[in-house]
């Protein structure tokens, strides 16, 4: 088993934020900020991951789940203090544990296997995770000594004149020997102007024992940056969206306008695929090679056959199959199944249903809570009348049935294979294959009666 482990700091309650939203948990590009954390972690050969909560615990477990074993910090004091309470899960265990911020999505694997390797490599007691600032304004100095060696970290209120021209900067993610660590936060004090314990102090520590501290200087600054505003989270949401959309494009997916196009980091696209400007895409979405997605189209948790094009369009949580054309304006919801070729029109909408492979449902329609074979043609208009206001019941209509325009199906009901239903027709009772099924009043025509009407 590894013995390298991971504590994420995610108990600050994230007041700038001016939400009632536990910081952590703003999404970036569709995802909790610690949730892109913890799945970066999980990339990497560790043994275990244990996060730090406080204020919305709760809800900071629930996200995350078994992905990460959980501490609370019942009190805020310090970052020293937070880490602190990992303790009785690796105190006197040896090996490494890196220690990062929850509020750093753009944090890459690669980066932190990087940090890792670099701190074990050198035999190091900690290993500072660095980034070139062009601007390092607000951010600690790392200053180094004539060997090239950390001797220091700097706040920006501390810093002299000449250490503030320093640009590299600390990032406040940190390798540290995991014994050294826990016996140093021992001797960590708050004897300071926040009354806190500090986590940096430990590098202080590790170097008045003679320990050896390293940086690591990462190449990319903006993958570092932490989220303690609005504004910082936009400009998280810029660079993800950045980076994503450019993996995609030099992976064979065309980006008709990369800056507005929304692609979650979980989603998985093939090559030749178009997508069309203000798509947004989210969740475990799949879409299969050359599939049309766009213009203004939303997916989340669905998986995209082969060729399929689906326009000005809502899908969730939904299978749509190969050369499948949707849109404009279909809305398919959760529990979706829709079989290869078939064609989901202009104002559809599709919710718990399955529609088998070179159905049509091309306008206008409502499709709930029914089950539809092959070669079925849904009229204009048509719906499944699926809810009593207390129950929802089953359609069940079989292969190569036409149902005109404007019926009502009311379940539970099924229609048989081949069979005709009238335009205009209310079917409540089954309806046997290829039989001809007509529900609706007689047609009387009252002479003159419109001008008296008027």
């Amino acid at each position: 088993m590894s013995n390298r482990y991971a504590i994420v700091l995610a108990a600050g309650k994230g007041t700038r934020m001016k939400s009632t939203l536990y910081k952590v948990l703003h999404p970036v590009l569709g995802k909790p900020m610690v949730q892109h954390v913890v799945d970066q972690l999980k990339r990497l050969d560790l043994a275990s991951i244990t996060t730090v909560v406080g204020f919305g615990a709760e809800k900071v477990q629930e996200q995350l789940g078994e992905n990460s074993q959980f501490v609370i910090q019942e009190e805020q004091l310090g970052t020293g203090h937070a880490v602190q309470q990992a303790e009785k899960y690796l105190a006197n265990k040896q090996g490494t544990t890196i220690v990062v911020c929850g509020d750093t999505p753009l944090l890459t694997n690669q980066t932190l296997q990087s940090v890792i390797d670099h701190h074990e490599e050198q035999k190091a007691a900690v290993t500072i995770l660095t980034a070139h600032a062009e601007n390092p304004t607000g951010y600690g100095r790392i200053v180094r000594n004539a060997d090239n060696q950390v001797s220091k970290i700097v706040e920006q209120k501390d810093a002299s004149e000449e250490e503030q021209k320093i640009q590299e900067i600390n990032t406040g993610t940190y390798c540290f020997d995991n014994e050294l660590l826990f016996k140093a936060l021992k001797k960590v004090s708050n004897d300071n102007a926040q009354g806190e314990y500090y986590l940096p102090d430990v590098i202080q520590i590790a170097q008045e024992e003679k320990q050896k501290v390293v940086a690591y200087q990462t190449e990319e600054f903006t993958e570092t940056i932490g989220v303690n505003d609005r504004v910082a989270l936009s400009q998280a949401e810029t660079f993800m969206k950045k980076r994503i959309n450019e993996q995609h494009m030099r992976n064979g997916v065309t980006l008709i306008d990369p800056n507005n196009t929304y692609i979650g980091a979980d989603v998985k696209i093939g090559t030749d695929v178009i997508i069309e400007p203000g798509t947004v895409i989210k969740g475990d979405t799949t879409i299969e090679n050359e599939a049309i997605i766009g213009p203004h189209t939303e997916i989340k948790d669905c998986h995209i056959g082969q060729g399929t094009v689906l326009r000005h369009s809502v899908a969730t949580s939904s299978y749509i199959g190969k050369r499948v054309q949707a849109g404009p304006f279909a809305h398919i919801r959760p529990e979706a199944s829709i079989g290869d070729d078939a064609k989901i029109g202009n104002f559809v909408e599709i919710k718990k249903s399955k529609i088998d492979n070179g159905s049509k449902v091309p306008h206008l329609s409502y499709i709930g809570d029914a089950e539809i074979g092959s070669g079925v043609n849904i009229g204009c208009g048509a719906i499944t009348v699926n809810y009593d206001g207390k129950n929802k019941f089953k359609t069940t209509i079989e292969d190569d049935v036409f149902i005109g325009c404007n019926a009502n199906l009311i379940a539970p009901v099924r229609i048989g294979k081949g069979a005709l239903i009238a335009a205009g027709s209310t079917i409540h009772q089954d309806v046997p294959g290829d039989a001809l099924s007509i529900g609706r009043a007689k047609q009387v025509n009252k002479e003159e009666y419109a001008k008296k009407y008027k």
